[in-house]
């Protein structure tokens, strides 16, 4: 599965793109932000996404997980988003 990962500074109209893109290709994909800023773009990622993948009769879901991961050999918690069609 393909894994984008969001930044606080991350513009939401193209993950959003980049997210239908992947989704229409290979049928799912996740998404990782890490701090309050980067969930709030992938969320928004998301909700945009839909709209983009409707008129082709896909209805996304997000399923929202904890991840561990090491950023600069430091433990970090990240929250990723496993977006697929219902």
């Amino acid at each position: 599965m393909d894994l984008l990962k969001v930044s606080a500074a991350s513009k939401p109209k193209l993950v959003a793109g980049a997210l239908a893109a992947v989704v229409r290709e290979k049928g799912e994909v996740e998404l990782q932000a890490v701090g309050a800023a980067a969930v709030n773009q992938a969320v928004k990622a998301i909700a945009i996404a839909r709209g983009y993948v409707a008129p082709n009769g896909i209805d996304l879901i997000s399923i929202p997980a904890f991840a561990e991961i090491d950023i600069d050999g430091e433990q970090r918690t990240a929250i990723r988003f496993v977006v697929a069609p219902r």
